[in-house]
């Protein structure tokens, strides 16, 4: 995910504006999905700039809806986890021989726990994300749908039960993915 080394970029440099940019990206996390899909389609519609791109209706296309929303979600919680590590650690690894690079590894593998939590919150914003995928998605069956997707729809269908299900698996997934990654760090 790019979000997280221009986090760390964004944290351990000091800039002018550095202030008001975390204050702009920790509004773009309450970006509204279907926002997010109209400004999206308005890009690769037909008639849109990238519109000879044929990216609408395609999975690429709900990849694009669905890493601008986790953007901003890793992005500033990263900086912000980064951001309050001691001032001093990297001085301190500096004096210790430090290259930049480890510098800003080291960095990352202090707050790998917050940098998690940034990735999980990204991930639990695009898991159940409906708006972006639907109109940037087109809900193509066995192209473009997604489980979020085939809820709605089986639910407006009025097959409830076929939605619960789904939504059953959803949260498995879900529950799943946040296990093993919390695993995956822990034995790290």
């Amino acid at each position: 995910m790019p979000g997280i080394p221009l986090a760390v970029l964004i944290a351990l440099t000091r800039f002018p504006g550095r202030r008001a940019l975390l204050a702009v990206l920790s509004s773009l996390m309450a970006l509204p999905t279907v926002v997010v899909g109209l400004l999206v389609y308005s890009l690769i519609s037909r008639a849109g700039p990238l519109g000879p791109l044929g990216l609408l209706f395609t999975p690429r296309a709900v990849i694009i809806g669905q890493a601008i929303l986790a953007f901003p979600i890793v992005l500033s919680m990263t900086a912000s986890s980064l951001s309050s590590l001691p001032p001093l650690f990297p001085e301190v690894l500096t004096t210790l021989g430090a290259s930049r690079r480890r510098i800003l590894w080291m960095s990352v593998r202090e707050a790998r726990g917050a940098v998690l939590s940034a990735s999980l919150a990204a991930f639990g914003r695009v898991v159940g994300e409906v708006g972006a995928a639907m109109m940037l998605g087109g809900n193509i069956r066995l192209y473009t749908r997604t489980i979020t997707t085939a809820i709605a729809l089986e639910t407006s269908k009025g097959e409830f039960e076929q939605g619960l299900a789904l939504g059953i698996i959803l949260m498995v997934l879900a529950l799943g993915v946040n296990a093993l990654l919390h695993w995956v760090v822990k034995h790290e």
